[in-house]
């Protein structure tokens, strides 16, 4: 490994090479001696930003509780020496190759390739949304794929509990912006408009818009900074009007979008290549509604024409309902010190 990177870890494993990092962590491969398999080591310093503290919280939890082919399994979390020295946070990982960013950026995708990366998202997403999961960061970067074209969720960071309180946190998200411009490429437009609830269709919008891009080869809405986030999605799908506009419950939202200049829909086939398969289109048509109502759902999407090849209801576990209180420290995070998230950390992890 080039630079010296310091894994305070069981001399089980041994660390091969450096895969990625992130604003708050570092994930190499290894190797775990005793039995030779090769895992991903995600190591986070959660403690510098309560911000952090949460992100691994959730994403801890969320880990602990599924076993699903298209969401990363966790193996284990390195038990701390004590709560003194408990400074860092190890999440051993199923190792994959790479992730789906990369392979737009390297790959020339067949429509079998697209229709089957789509299938995955999708299979997560049902029992996401069926376990009352909104995962509200999907993005090529958060899928990760295996050299079978095996893809699998990750960063569970900012998920959501539908029915929570689910009003964003500015903050977050604006971390999140600042650290990843990206991120706001796939967000639905209902969370750029108002704070208000939103539901799981952000997840499906994300969907269109990686959809999009596995079919354009490039991100479809890449904006600069919010207006013009706003302005390439109007530019697409017209500027909401009348019903649709109605329903943004925000006035100043619904004031600022009549400040901007006013678009009509345009049709998909005029701006995705020629050879796009015309089942995909309709399918990315029903993903990418403005009105968040009419969009379609995860497991509606599975049984698609588009996706008739993967299909398979027998084999798209439905998940389990998880109360709204899963994530309780949600609901006073703002008066959590960093200590009392250190103790919420050591628990989970000890649990």
């Amino acid at each position: 490994m080039g630079k010296k990177i310091v894994f305070n870890i069981s001399s089980d494993f041994q660390l091969k090479a450096l895969l990625g990092e992130g604003a708050y962590g570092i994930v190499c491969s290894a190797i775990h001696k005793p039995t030779g398999e090769l895992v991903a080591i995600k190591k986070i310093e959660p403690f510098s930003k309560p911000l952090f503290s949460l992100r691994t919280l959730r994403e801890i939890k969320i880990l602990k509780q599924f076993r699903h082919e298209n969401i990363i399994s966790i193996f284990d979390i390195q038990k701390p020496s004590s709560f003194e020295e408990f400074n860092e946070v190890y999440i051993i990982q199923e190792l994959m190759q790479t992730d789906l960013h990369k392979v737009i950026c390297t790959q020339t995708l067949s429509d079998d390739h697209i229709q089957y990366f789509t299938y995955q998202i999708l299979r997560a997403l049902k029992t996401l949304h069926g376990s009352n999961i909104i995962h509200r960061d999907l993005k090529p970067s958060n899928l990760l794929i295996n050299s079978n074209c095996d893809l699998k969720v990750c960063d569970f960071g900012l998920a959501r509990i539908d029915g929570s309180d689910s009003r964003v946190n500015t903050d977050e998200l604006n971390m999140n912006m600042t650290e990843y411009v990206a991120t706001r490429w796939y967000r639905a437009p209902e969370v750029m408009l108002t704070a208000s609830q939103y539901s799981k269709s952000i997840d499906i919008w994300s969907c269109g818009c990686i959809l999009a891009e596995l079919f354009l080869k490039r991100p479809l809405f890449p904006g600069k900074d919010y207006r013009h986030q706003l302005l390439l999605m109007f530019e697409v799908l017209g500027t909401p009007r009348g019903e649709t506009l109605l329903k943004i419950p925000s006035k100043r939202a619904r004031e600022y979008i009549g400040s901007l200049p006013q678009y009509n829909p345009i049709d998909w086939m005029e701006i995705l290549p020629k050879n796009v398969n015309p089942m995909g289109i309709d399918l990315l048509a029903r993903m990418l509604c403005f009105d968040a109502d009419k969009r379609i759902s995860a497991t509606d999407a599975l049984k698609h024409p588009y996706l008739a090849n993967y299909h398979d209801p027998n084999d798209e576990p439905d998940g389990h309902p998880i109360s709204s209180d899963f994530f309780e420290f949600d609901y006073f995070k703002d008066r959590l010190s960093t200590k009392d998230l250190k103790k919420l950390l050591w628990n989970e992890i000890f649990n």
